[in-house]
This record gives C-alpha cells, sequence and structure tokens, in this order.
C-alpha cells in the first residue's frame, strides 16, 4: 500500500535511511529542510523547520502520516533541549492535529526512561508527554544506540578500534541497533493499527544487552583488530567535557550533560517492550550489520 508521509529529520542520520526506504517501498514522502534540496523520486522536500509553522502546514499536507525523527542531541544548555525536542515536537504534533493527520510515529529515546540524570533526558520524556497527550493515533520508540553507514556519533568506537584502543565510559552495558532495522520498523509501524498507543524499546535481540567492553570487541572484529578497551573513570570523561566546553563553548561535543548519560550503568532496552515479533525483528545479525558499516566506512574514505 503506498502512502504519503511526512518526515522530520529526514536530513539527518536515521531520517535519511528512513527517507530512502520508503521511496524504494513506493510511499511519497514530504521531508522537511532547512536548506534548497533538489527532489527525487518518491521525494519532495520542503524548505522550513519546526519553528515555523507554515512550512509544517505545508508538510503535513495531504499526509497519511507523520514520522517525527528530528531531534537535538547534543545542546549547550536546557533551554536549548527544550526548543529543539519539546517545542519542535509541540509544533509538529500541532500542524498533524490541525491537518487531520491522526497517525504519528515518534522517534523518542532511552534517554526518556531516566529525565532526572540529563537535560537531554528530561526533553526528550517531555516531548514523549507532549505525543501522549495529542489527539492522535501515536506510537513512540525510544531506540538505543543506532550504528550503520553515515552514522557520526558512533564512529569515533570503530576509528579508535583500527588503532587496537578503545576508550570506553566507566562499566556499564547497552542496547544497539542497526539504522536499517530501525527504519523498516519505524515504517512498519505506520499501517499496524494494533501499535497504537504502545511504547516500544527495539534492540538487536540480543538478550540484556552488550557490556561496553564486549560491544568494543565486536567492533573491533568488524575492522579486523584485537582491541583493548580501557573504561574511563566518570571523573576524567567531566574533566573533559570541561576542556571541550572551554575551548569549544557553545559548539562543544562532550559536555557535562552527555557524560552524565554515558556513565549510567544501564542503557539495555526492556525486553517487555519489545515490538511485537509478528510486526518486526532484526533483520540479520550484528555482526553483519557493523561488517556493512566498517565496509561503508572504508568505501568513503572514513577509516
Amino acid at each position: 500500500m503506498s502512502l504519503t508521509l511526512a518526515i522530520t529529520g529526514g536530513t539527518g542520520f536515521v531520517g535519511g535511511h528512513v527517507l530512502r526506504m520508503a521511496a524504494r517501498r513506493g510511499h511519497r514522502v514530504q521531508a522537511l529542510t532547512r536548506r534548497p534540496r533538489t527532489d527525487s523520486e518518491g521525494i519532495r522536500w520542503i524548505e522550513g523547520a519546526l519553528d515555523r509553522p507554515t512550512s509544517l502546514a505545508a508538510l503535513v499536507a495531504g499526509a497519511d502520516a507523520v514520522i517525527h525523527i528530528a531531534g537535538v542531541v547534543r545542546a549547550p544548555d536546557a533551554a536549548a533541549f527544550e526548543a529543539g525536542n519539546v517545542a519542535g515536537t509541540a509544533a509538529i504534533v500541532e500542524a498533524a492535529a490541525q491537518a487531520g493527520v491522526r497517525r504519528f510515529v515518534h522517534v523518542s529515546s532511552l534517554a526518556a526512561r531516566l529525565p532526572q540524570l540529563s537535560a537531554y533526558g528530561r526533553s526528550k520524556a517531555a516531548a514523549e508527554a507532549v505525543v501522549t497527550r495529542a489527539p492522535l493515533d501515536w506510537t513512540l520508540v525510544r531506540p538505543p544506540a543506532v550504528f550503520g553507514p553515515g552514522d557520526t556519533e558512533l564512529f569515533e568506537l570503530f576509528r579508535m578500534a583500527r588503532r587496537g584502543i578503545v576508550a570506553l565510559p566507566p562499566a556499564g552495558r547497552l542496547s544497539v541497533i542497526a539504522v536499517e532495522d530501525l527504519a523498516r520498523l519505524l515504517l512498519d509501524l505506520v499501517p499496524a493499527a494494533a501499535t497504537i498507543g504502545h511504547l516500544y524499546e527495539p534492540d538487536d535481540g540480543r538478550a540484556g544487552g552488550w557490556t561496553h567492553r564486549a560491544f568494543a570487541r565486536a567492533i573491533g572484529a568488524a575492522v579486523g583488530r584485537r582491541v583493548i578497551p580501557i573504561a574511563l573513570p566518570a571523573v576524567m570523561l567531566r574533566g573533559a567535557a570541561l576542556g571541550d566546553r572551554l575551548v569549544r563553548r557553545g559548539n562543544a561535543r562532550l559536555t557535562a550533560d552527555r557524560v552524565r548519560y554515558f556513565c549510567h550503568r544501564d542503557w539495555a532496552c526492556d525486553p517487555a517492550k519489545a515490538p511485537p515479533l509478528a510486526l518486526w525483528r532484526p533483520a540479520g545479525t550484528t555482526a553483519e550489520a557493523l561488517a556493512s558499516t566498517v565496509a561503508w566506512y572504508r568505501a568513503e574514505g572514513w577509516l
């Protein structure tokens, strides 16, 4: 069944994969962009932003569903997270409601489980509340760490693995998901009426998630190196965040907020919140997905 999908965040890592997969499936995509882009087969770009209501009205016009992927993952302060994640979500929710587009798939984060831990987590939890209060047929998705071709967030782990040493946060565990699996889930949720009103935490199917050390070694295997994982103490990461803030100020990549998030010991998905197996499951193994990610990095000259 061909659908018209309004998608935010289509210029980003996850959103880009969703756009391309939707177009391959024969859906018509309307995607938001801050700068002019050339339309391609199945994809029409709408110039605008989440803080520009006119552009959001154009984005959702005639759509069968909204997939809201856009979000702020790094910001200098809580106000910036609030503006990007909470106000931005409220704006697209309002646009969908005004246009009569009821189906709404919202991409959140595992960080929303612990809003007291970080400003980022608080903003994602508040955004979820905006969605669940709205008169929409919503489904929430909290992805864990996402990896795959085009990713820049976890890329540093691959680059360190190539050198044989991977610096990690203090001991803990995490779940992961390949970006193609996540993109497929988001699209499969749209027509799945039984998922309306549910919250899902999808992952690669590894029970209990990965320890930091085990995932570092899996990345090492993908790049063809035996790696030495080194867990850095939280105090060292906090010092590094302070240094990054002093050097790059508002553009710092490692902030105190991110350090608090990274140092939490348990970012494994809750198996009770896994998507229904009749609807979705990972397409392959994590080892295969890591290997294809490494192949992409090498083909693009990143590794």
